[in-house]
């Protein structure tokens, strides 16, 4: 990698580079090692690809279950076939273990690819709907559509799960894709740019390396659906571009995750379970518990097993440890290290290397909701715990504040996890673990309110890069009733009308006569 000096940085202002390479000061791309400029990037590098995506869809190169399949196998085999080089960028980017990346980018990936692949006959069928009397003769269905060419915007904090699981909907519900990598993370982006031209279609597919502002400009552009996923700011000047064009919209963005930890519980497991989802990926993670509301009884027992469990995962120095990661940026290591200093007190961890962008795992209590750990959204290996006396008062905390995209809940008693799970409101939940709601295929994932808006996984990813098109065939063979409808009106065709309706069940309504 070139380093970052003055020679460097003339070189790549002087050279059409492309926004990754000039945020690095340094020509990270392919292309412009090679000595060439930099692929042309942002919204007009954006509206030459849409112009071509949309040729090949209104031509119905992706209509055939075939062609899905196809894309979707070869989108397996290039995470088969360069693992390497997704675990080598994402070293390089967040120093992310090898373990962490084939588990939860790559295989997370993969699934959503198999099953996809092996479910999609299925999910292209027409969905029949039950008839009643009066469509005894006809057909009514509901038709799977794709929706047209869809924009996939990227987070960095899982830089290829967040591209690639939408991407596998996208494509079996047979639309095209234009997806738009996370600059943060420069090495995984340019990664994905090379390598999906390599594997996908290339009238149909597309990538762009684009700077996160200018992601309002390219959304502009027109497109008919819009997957975006990072912060609430970003989000919102997002879905307000996309409504300048009525483009259906998808936002999966970052809050406070609460969990709460009650009472009654098994604390070593409870304790692992959330420092494992807290601290991997160094903290940088979207759908892990932000801070834990703590029963006062088992306070102190909680911050002892914590500690314990930090012992085992890192070793006494995690900065040592190959299983712990790094801060994205100066940027991101900044912001965490000042929300840290200025909230609670250290119970364990604390330590922090600007040079290495390196933050201990840490534990914070005496955590007040006026600290800014509280207030912002913080990516990075903090764990606030603050004190509650009863469930009652943790659903009362979390209904304080806006609806997260995650809660959690740890006990032994059945209520407890039920009453958490009744009287909040989120867009997943989860008991006596962490995070993995969010990658299940079964499992519809996604937020609600401040925490975004729709859903993907699965079935649901098709149908959210679907439209449901509403279809009745109908019969010329039961106008001795439909003729009723017809002028011109007379209260005798109005009362035979009502009492044909009337026959029919109440759930089918009144306009079953029609």
């Amino acid at each position: 990698m070139e380093p970052r000096s003055a020679g460097n940085l003339s070189r790549v202002r002087k050279t059409k580079a492309c926004p990754v390479c000039l945020r690095n000061g340094r020509l990270t791309c392919r292309r412009t090692r090679t000595g060439e400029p930099c692929q042309k990037s942002g919204s007009s590098a954006c509206l030459d690809v849409l112009k071509r995506a949309r040729a090949a869809f209104r031509a119905g190169r992706m209509a055939p279950e075939s062609f899905r399949l196809a894309q979707l196998e070869a989108l397996e085999r290039m995470l088969m076939e360069h693992e390497s080089d997704f675990v080598d960028a994402l070293d390089r980017d967040l120093r992310k273990p090898r373990f962490e990346t084939v588990m939860s980018e790559l295989m997370v990936v993969k699934n959503e690819a198999l099953h996809a692949a092996s479910s999609l006959k299925k999910w292209m069928q027409p969905q029949r709907m039950e008839r009643s009397w009066a469509t005894a003769f006809d057909d009514c269905m509901v038709v799977s559509e794709p929706l047209g060419v869809v924009l996939i915007v990227g987070n960095w904090t899982s830089p290829v799960q967040l591209c690639l699981v939408p991407l596998v909907g996208a494509i079996a519900a047979g639309n095209c894709v234009i997806i738009c990598p996370s600059e943060v993370c420069s090495h995984t982006a340019e990664l994905l740019h090379r390598l999906l031209p390599a594997y996908l279609d290339n009238e149909c597919y597309h990538s762009v390396l684009a700077a996160g502002h200018e992601v309002p400009e390219i959304v502009d552009l027109k497109f008919d659906h819009v997957f975006f996923s990072g912060t609430r700011e970003d989000g919102l000047k997002a879905a307000q571009a996309a409504a300048r064009t009525l483009a259906r919209t998808t936002l999966l963005l970052s809050g406070k995750n609460p969990c709460y930890v009650d009472r009654q519980c098994d604390i070593n497991t409870t304790a692992r379970r959330i420092s494992w989802a807290r601290f991997q990926n160094a903290g940088q993670s979207a759908v892990a518990p932000d801070y834990v509301l703590c029963h006062a009884d088992t306070h102190e027992c909680l911050v002892q097993a914590l500690r314990c469990a930090l012992q085992q995962f890192y070793g006494s120095e995690p900065r040592e440890s190959k299983s712990f990661g790094r801060q994205v940026s100066e940027e991101n290591f900044s912001k965490v290290r000042e929300a840290l200093l200025r909230s609670g007190k250290v119970a364990v961890g604390g330590q922090v290397n600007e040079a290495e962008k390196y933050i201990a795992p840490t534990v914070l209590v005496d955590v007040v909701e006026s600290d800014p750990i509280m207030q912002q959204d913080v990516f990075g290996p903090v764990l606030p715990i603050l004190s509650v006396q009863s469930a009652d008062e943790a659903v009362a905390f979390i209904n304080s504040r806006e609806k997260p995209l995650c809660v959690y809940v740890y006990s032994s008693n059945s209520k407890v996890i039920s009453k958490i799970m009744a009287e909040t409101c989120s867009g997943s939940f989860c008991s006596n673990d962490s995070a993995l709601q969010s990658v299940m295929v079964g499992l519809p994932f996604g937020g609600v309110g401040a925490s975004g808006l729709g859903s993907y996984h699965g079935r649901y990813s098709f149908d959210a890069f679907s439209h449901k098109k509403s279809c009745l065939l109908r019969s010329t063979r039961i106008e001795c009733v439909t003729y009723l409808r017809y002028p011109p009106y007379e209260d005798r065709n109005l009362s035979l009308a009502t009492l044909t309706s009337s026959l029919s069940l109440r759930s089918q309504g009144w306009c079953s006569i029609l």
